[in-house]
């Protein structure tokens, strides 16, 4: 009787060691289980930031090819319109200037009829010499004024398409400045909506507010002329004339 009690006893308590160990089996396996759910949540945050980071250089990187090929584009198209303005003028000058050698000459011819017609030499030399050299004088007259008028219509040109894309390059600056601001803001809010704890989620917050302080910034920049910039200046006594000259143009007027 004893010793069924004894073993009834010692039965008992290798059951009793037997559940403690499933106990501290199964709070180990947890214990892992855990172990590995946060390891895997964490490389899924590195992933996701990552591929982010990775997606924000690619599409920067177009941005900025597009841009650079949107400006030679705008060069080649400002350069080709100079070039032919100077072609025109050119031309225009060469044309007036045959005109008036005609006019001079016809002008010179009907003189000479005329001329032939007094018997006096000395006179018809007098009237030869003045009128040669007023054609003389006026023809060097003509192309000295063309040729300066020539080179200060450049000159403007030249200083104009420079302002022009000075300032073409500051605003696509500016505006670059204010998209990676934008999108800097926008990762940080879906950083945010993943975030697993209030640590992160204070940091990226933080983060977050810097970024919006930014992107409010340079969306004033962008949206707000440059002091002292190279625009048409107003005359001093009285309204503006309205402009007509198509937007872009470099040889309009009212530049």
């Amino acid at each position: 009787m004893a010793e069924q009690k004894e073993s009834s006893v010692l039965f008992s308590l290798k059951e009793l060691m037997n559940l403690e160990e499933n106990r501290i089996k199964e709070e180990e396996a947890e214990k892992q289980r855990r172990a590995r759910a946060e390891a895997e949540a964490r490389a899924a945050a590195e992933r996701t930031a990552r591929d982010a980071e990775e997606r924000r250089l690619r599409e920067e990187e177009e941005r900025r090819r597009v841009e650079e090929q949107r400006q030679r584009e705008e060069q080649a198209r400002v350069e080709a319109i100079r070039h032919g303005e100077i072609e025109k003028a050119k031309a225009e000058a060469e044309h007036r200037a045959r005109m008036e050698a005609m006019a001079a000459q016809q002008s010179h011819e009907a003189q000479l009829v005329a001329l032939r017609s007094d018997q006096t030499k000395k006179r018809l030399k007098l009237i030869f010499g003045l009128v040669s050299a007023v054609l003389v004088l006026g023809v060097v007259g003509g192309v000295m004024a063309y040729s300066n008028a020539q080179a200060e219509h450049q000159k403007q040109q030249q200083i104009l398409l420079a302002e022009q894309q000075r300032s073409a390059a500051e605003l696509a600056r500016l505006k670059s400045d204010f998209d990676a601001a934008q999108k800097k803001e926008e990762e940080l809010r879906h950083t945010l909506e993943s975030a697993k704890d209030e640590a992160t989620r204070a940091k990226i917050e933080a983060e977050l507010a810097k970024a919006k302080q930014d992107t409010e910034t340079a969306r004033g920049r962008v949206g707000t002329p440059r002091a002292g910039g190279g625009g048409a200046s107003k005359p001093a006594g009285g309204a503006a004339k309205p402009c007509n000259c198509p937007p872009g143009d470099p040889l309009c007027s009212c530049l």
